[in-house]
Parts: structure tokens; sequence; C-alpha cells
């Protein structure tokens, strides 16, 4: 780290001297961030001199150095904008509009730097002679890409306007999500008669009774009666509209979500116009004509085209699914009912209901045999029999939560176990939390200094939490979920590559799907469940008539589903494929193109761009695809595993060798046919 004078007083200036450097999250104030920030740029930027200074330039003193230059500006940065995501208070979201233009003026100074580009292409030129191969020929190529793909090829005023529209576009995103999130807070369904509660499960009605008590509580309101409060959060939403029999109360909350950050006091619609100005802008400048076709370069994709053709094979046969499930769901309620109508506040009530029908099977009993603690364990076995990791709780790591769970992650050999990093858990919503689930790095794995560091990695959920009676147990699909994260997980912990730009996740975008969604298939397998799956009060394992109609029940409405992800792919691809110019309302413009994929009439008021989180807060755009795109390469990898079997030492290390521990050292495909032939 660096050393000053005000290394007394700002934790972020000071060597982190906790077991492997882990982050004091208790010592960190928010008035560090930017001045800690200003001091590693400023010390970046003498190291920036340094490099330029040199009479030659060389791979080691050109590329390893650029690589080395933003090592203290990258780990106070990932510390401020994880916990931007997962802990962050009014204060801390405040520093966004002020940290964000800071690092985006930073790269800006790098990546335009005429001289210091120089030295990059004189080695990248000099490659073939130099004999670099393998991960160095690699980071080579993506520091030269770096450099053209951020504007270094430009002519000085080309390079000010890039540089003007990245400034503008670094505020944009964090707000967007800012809105959303707070968006999301601002809903409050307050229940006071029993009635209103009918069919709903225990867990959601004990839930939503201590989350009223709690909010009572901290506002000072009125605590006579018993009340209960739902929100926007997943926990609380989605068991509200599979279950609740109220229907006026259904509509009332889908509404709401429905048009969070549509309007209103965080209200995103300009945001994303601009959003989509300044990328298409910038695109431009960069010679591209969209900026779909700018981030599709770079995927396994590699253009708009590709994408489109293959969202398009997925369409017609998904909508016919799609209209098929449906009409079975009005079918479904004539006969409970008398009336077919189906609102799309209805269709998630009368499917569970059919699907209880059709199976003999409610998601709800499930959940006992999903106690939190218990998944957790079961991760860590599958993790320990496919790649041989070993998780071992630990104590004296500060986290930002209480809710926080800390690990050390060691890989068996036959010479002894050897340490892989560190690993955090976080699983309960909280307002201070975005929603949704996401794996994320406080320290990748690779080159600091002049030596290979292990990574430190964290997922973070919005998981059902305990209640006074029970223990957090875990719906199927937050199962999921957590195993979904989990391979993201292994990505980054399992990493073995010798520079961070390549190390881990840090992968073409349809790609990185592959080890999250493969890891959600053993959760589909008897001989996976039994390794965690038991009841929570008598310990029996999960029986194999349950298991069977969760596979029998998986099948059900996934015409439904996959037209979901289409329509939010689709809708991706066009936002950043269409010249914003010919975009008058961005209402309008979603209408039409979510008219192919919609089976139910739009509703008045509604809006899904405007909390579309992954393209306009995250770094989905034009990348949303990949999750259907890594489908078809998950469902082919897993194949292998069920040939040789679930837990295949050849296969599992294979995976391990081929994909989880090589980044992005290697296109992609090279990777998969190296695992899979």
């Amino acid at each position: 780290m660096i050393t000053s004078p005000e290394q007394d007083t700002n934790t972020l200036l000071k060597p982190f001297d906790l077991k492997d450097q882990a982050i004091p999250f208790h010592l960190i104030k928010t008035e560090h961030y930017i001045p800690a920030l200003t001091k590693a740029i400023e010390q970046a930027k003498k190291e920036c001199a340094q490099i330029k200074s040199e009479k030659t330039a060389t791979f080691d003193n050109a590329i390893v150095a650029i690589e080395n230059l933003t090592e203290s500006v990258d780990r106070i940065s990932s510390i401020y904008f994880n916990l931007f995501s997962a802990e962050a208070s009014p204060a801390h979201q405040a520093l966004a509009k002020d940290i964000s233009p800071l690092l985006s003026a930073f790269a800006s100074d790098i990546t335009l730097d005429a001289d210091l580009f120089a030295r990059v292409n004189l080695v990248y030129d000099s490659r073939n002679e130099l004999g670099l191969k393998g991960e160095d020929l690699r980071v080579v190529e993506k520091k030269y890409l770096d450099f053209v793909r951020n504007g270094a090829l430009l002519d000085p005023a080309k390079k000010q306007r890039l540089r003007e529209l990245d400034q503008e576009l670094s505020g944009l995103g964090p707000q967007f999500s800012e809105n959303v999130l707070n968006a999301t807070n601002a809903f409050e369904l307050w229940v006071d008669k029993k009635e209103d509660l009918a069919g709903l499960p225990d867990h959601a009605v004990e839930a939503a009774a201590i989350a009223a008590a709690h909010k009572m509580k901290t506002t000072g309101q009125n605590a006579a009666g018993t009340k209960w409060l739902f929100t926007l959060h997943g926990p609380s939403l989605i068991p509200f509209l599979t279950y609740a029999s109220k229907r006026e109360l259904r509509e009332k909350i889908w509404r709401a979500s429905s048009s969070k950050a549509f309007g209103g006091p965080f209200d995103n619609k300009n945001i994303v116009t601009k959003i989509l100005n300044l990328k298409f802008e910038r695109a431009n400048l960069l010679g591209y004509k969209t900026y779909a076709d700018y981030v599709l370069e770079e995927r396994m994709a590699q253009s708009s085209q590709t994408v489109f053709t293959f969202l398009e094979k997925l369409l017609e046969p998904s909508k016919k699914a799609a209209i098929k499930d449906l009409q079975e769901v009005r079918d479904f309620r004539e006969t409970l009912e008398g009336q077919s109508e189906i609102k799309p506040w209805d269709f998630a009530y009368y499917s569970e209901k059919l699907k209880e029908k059709k199976y003999s099977f409610n998601e709800e009993e499930l959940r006992p045999y999903f106690k939190l603690e218990n998944v957790i364990e079961g991760v860590f076995k599958h993790a320990d029999k496919l790649f041989k990791l070993h998780f071992k709780p630990i104590t004296g790591i500060p986290t930002y939560h209480p809710d926080v769970k800390t690990f050390e992650v060691y890989e068996r050999s036959k010479s002894g176990d050897i340490y892989m990093g560190l690993f955090y858990m976080d699983f309960f919503p909280r307002e201070t939390k975005k929603g949704g689930a996401w794996m994320t790095n406080f320290r990748e794995q690779g080159l600091w200094g002049t030596s290979i560091a292990r990574p430190h990695v964290s997922i973070v959920c919005n998981f059902t939490k305990p209640t006074a009676t029970k223990p957090s147990l875990l719906s199927y699909d937050e199962v999921l979920t957590l195993f979904h994260e989990f391979g993201h997980a292994l990505h980054g912990l399992l990493s073995k590559c010798k520079y961070r730009s390549l190390a881990g996740t840090n992968v073409y975008w349809d790609f990185v799907e592959l080890p999250s969604q493969i890891m959600e298939n053993w959760v589909k397998e008897k001989e996976g469940l039994d390794l965690f799956a038991t009841h929570y009060e008598t310990g029996d394992k999960i029986p194999a008539e349950l298991v069977t109609k969760i596979k029998t029940a998986s099948k059900f409405q996934v015409g439904w589903q996959s037209l979901r992800q289409l329509n939010f792919a689709l809708l991706d691809m066009n936002w950043y494929s269409t010249d914003p110019k010919n975009i008058i309302d961005i209402d309008d413009f979603e209408t039409k193109i979510s008219a192919r994929t919609r089976l139910l009439d739009k509703e008045p008021g509604t809006n899904s761009s405007c909390s579309f989180g992954h393209i306009f807060g995250g770094g989905y755009a034009a990348g949303y695809y990949s999750y259907k795109w890594a489908e078809v390469l998950d469902a082919d990898a897993f194949e292998y595993f069920k040939e040789k079997g679930l837990f295949n030492e050849e296969v599992a290390t294979k995976f391990k060798n081929s994909i989880l521990s090589r980044g992005g050292t290697a296109h992609p495909m090279e990777l998969y046919k190296e695992f899979r032939g």
C-alpha cells in the first residue's frame, strides 16, 4: 500500500496487516475513500511517469508495469463499489457522484496517454520476435486492445470528446442503481387484517410480522394491534405473488414492483436516455456502428447478427410453448373459479396451484430440507468431491455487516493443503443492499507487486431470513441461486493465473455463466441433493419421490420462463443496437420491442427497463443473451459428467484445469475444446 503522513488517520492508506491482507472493514470510514483514492491516483501517475522514462520499452517495464500500475486504485475502488451494492448508507451512496468521475478521469489519463500507448504498441508489434507465448502473449494482446478500445488511436479532439463521454457515463450507472434501490425501499404494503394473509406460507407471515415490528420500532410508529409488512425485496415479494389469495393485494405489490424507478422521485427515464445516447456516441467515435457492435467484438458471439440469429432461433419454439403454458393456466382458473382471465399478478399464483394439482407438489414442501446452514455445507461438499476444496470457517476477519460469514479455502493435494483464498458469504436482504444475487472480488487472484496473491471472493444474495420460530429455510429457487453464485466463486477461487486482468472471471461475458450455470445441475440430482438436503427437524434425507417431483416439475412452464428470458435478452440487444435518435419515448420503445414476447396485455404505468439493473446499472449491456448462450455450453458440459459420473474425478479435474483455473488466458472456445474435445 501507499506510504504517507496521512496513514495515521486513513485506514485505506495503511498496509492491511490482517491475515492475508484481509480488509479491515471495521476501521474504514466513509470519509476515507476520496482522500485515499486521490493519493493512490497521484502515486500511480508518478509510476506512470517512471514507465515512460525508461529508455527502451520491454515486456516487463511496459506491459507488466502497466498491469501493476493501478494496484492501489483498484483495491480501494473495489472496496467502495462492493459496499455500494452490498452495504451502502446514504452517505456512502452519495460519494459515487465524486468517486466515479475521479476513476473515469484516471482511466482516461492512462489509456489516452500517447507515450504510454507507444510503449504498449512497440511490445505488441514485437510480440513474435520477443518469443512471447501463453499468458504473456495473451496479456500483451489484451493490453493493446484495452488501449485501442478506449481511444488510444483517436486524434486529440476525439480523445477529448471520449474523455467527456466517459466522465458523464461514470456517474450514471451508480445513479441508476441507487434510484432502483431507493424505489425498492420506498414501497411498503401494510396488512392489518389476518384474513388478507390467506394462502401465504407460515414463514412469509412470520417474516412480515417481524418486518412490521422492526419498522414500527425504528420509525416510532404506533405498534397497537398486529400488523404485517411486505416489501419489494425478493423473499417478501415472491411468496406474496405466488401464494397470497387476496387478488387486489397481489395486484398492488405487482404494480409497485413493475413500475420501480419509472416516474416518481426516483425516476430513471432520463438516465436511461442519457446512457443510451452517450454509449452510442462513444461506439461511433471508436468506429463501431452501435454500442452492441463495440461490446460484442470481445465476446464469443462476436457480432450483433450472431446474437439476434441465436435468439430468433429460440423465439418461435419458446413462444409456442409459452402460449400453451398460459392457456393451461387460463383453463385451470376457469375450472377452479368459473373465469379464465389471467393478469400479470395472477400468473404465478394460479401456476403454482396448477403445479400442485398436476404433480401433487408444492414448492413449500421443499423448504424444510433446505436449511441455509445445510445448503452451505452442501455446496462445500460439492466443491470438495469435485475439486478437492476445503472451506474452513475463520474468526478474527472483520466483515462489513454482522450477517457476513468468512472462510479460508484450501485445496487438498498429496503434499498437503494449499491455501486458495478468503471467501465471504452475505445472504440476507436489507435496505442498504441492492436486490438480486452476485459474486464479486475484494481482491483478484494474480500478480500484486512482485508476488502472486490469492483472491478474496464474495457472494451476495437476498434469501429468506430466519424467524423467531424457524431457521432460514430456503426455497428451491434460492438453493439454485446459491449454487449458481458459488459456481462463479469457484471460478475466482480456483484461478491459477499470473496476471490479474486475465484471472478468474475476467473472461468473455458469454462464457462467464458456464461455471455458474453448470453448478445448478447437481441440485437437480438425488446424488447431489443427498449430500445436504435433510429435514431440519427430523434429519431425514429428502425422499426420492420428492426429488422425482422436482425433476418432473422442473419441466413445468419452461416455455413461459424461456420466453421471459428471451424478452430481456431481445430488449437489451435492441436498446444497444438502435440509434437512440430513433427512440422518442423509453416506454414506447420497450412496448414495441416486447410485443413479440408479450402474451399478456401491457399494464399502463409499468416498465421493466427503468429498473433493468443488469444492463443500465451493471456490466451486461448487450450481454444479457449470455444466460441463454451459456445454457448450451452448460448442458453439453454436464452431459459429460452424467456420462462418466456426477463426481467423476477425471472429468472434474479436466473442468478445473481447463476452465476454472485458466481465467481468460486463452480464447473460451479453446478452453472448452480442451475440456470437452
